[in-house]
């Protein structure tokens, strides 16, 4: 799909415009030799199944979770270590409070409304929930709405679908749900409340035991674009690094970083996490999810 145009690379972007990517956005990072052609949708996770089913585009931003299952399903694509999202989850799941109060481990037995089981977020929760809880998950019923990006995936036998259309934030607060685990989407509501005490102060001592910020959405390459054109893909982790550094304010403290090693630890977290909770098939090394040129990246 990459076409040359006055003797620059024209690749089909699906990069959503975030603080972090707005300099690439707004033309102030720019590059000789590739030309970035913004043509995926906003937000950009509506663009995801399109890019994995269909490959209509040449790179992007993907969930961490939907490269994983790529990766294991044997997807086209190439992760580059370079985050473009990214924020602590421990504030994302939430109850009604005047139906009755919930401790984490109350779910247990329960129904849990997520958007999709394999969305993000819904991973980032439920390992919080259950290697900082105790929660059983395997004993959690949860109900979602939406199917994953992979048409291979379906989702463990403790998930039921509910009816397209469905808001599973109003069916927390009538009742229908025990909990939700949802990000900007949790209601707005006075009667919700954070099923994980004190989120804010849980995600700071977290972040101080484990050294990590949950990655949400991280740059992919399709394997073409990395084959033949390894240049490219240098230039386009530049021109990241670039845009996150002309944040404006500058990047949330902290925030996932740039590069390999650096991202290791909560790479590794990601794949053991989405193993257990049986959104991919098997544990993948971090090694296998880049090549020699992604690799070397940082």
């Amino acid at each position: 799909m990459a076409t040359v145009e006055n003797g620059m690379l024209s690749l089909r972007t699906n990069l959503a415009e975030s603080p972090y990517t707005k300099a690439i956005h707004d033309g102030r990072v720019i590059s000789d030799i590739v030309k970035l052609d913004l043509c995926g949708p906003n937000p950009a996770q509506g663009g995801f199944k399109d890019m994995l089913r269909r490959n209509m585009y040449d790179c992007g931003e993907l969930a961490i979770v939907t490269y994983l299952q790529a990766k294991c399903y044997n997807k086209p694509w190439v992760l580059l270590p370079a985050p473009v999202s990214g924020r602590f989850q421990h504030h994302c799941a939430g109850f009604n409070r005047e139906l009755g109060h919930l401790n984490p481990k109350d779910i247990e037995g329960r129904k849990v409304g997520v958007r999709t089981y394999a969305q993000t977020t819904g991973l980032w929760v439920r390992g919080i929930l259950q290697h900082e809880y105790g929660v059983d998950l395997n004993k959690v019923n949860f109900y979602t709405v939406g199917e994953g990006h992979l048409e291979e995936y379906t989702d463990p036998e403790n998930c039921t679908r509910l009816p397209k259309g469905s808001d599973i934030g109003q069916m927390m607060l009538d009742g229908e749900l025990a909990a939700t685990l949802q990000g900007v989407d949790l209601p707005k509501d006075p009667r919700v409340e954070r099923l994980i005490p004190d989120p804010f102060n849980a995600a700071k001592a977290w972040f101080a035991r484990e050294g990590v910020v949950p990655i949400n959405h991280i740059f992919v390459v399709h394997q073409d674009l990395t084959r033949d054109n390894p240049e490219a893909v240098r230039e386009i982790y530049r021109m990241i690094c670039e845009s996150r550094d002309l944040t404006e304010g500058g990047l949330p403290d902290p925030f996932p970083p740039m590069g390999v090693e650096a991202n290791r630890k909560g790479l590794e977290l990601a794949v053991e996490w989405a193993f257990e909770q049986k959104i991919i098939p098997r544990k993948l090394s971090v090694d296998e999810l880049f090549d020699d040129v992604t690799a070397a990246l940082g």
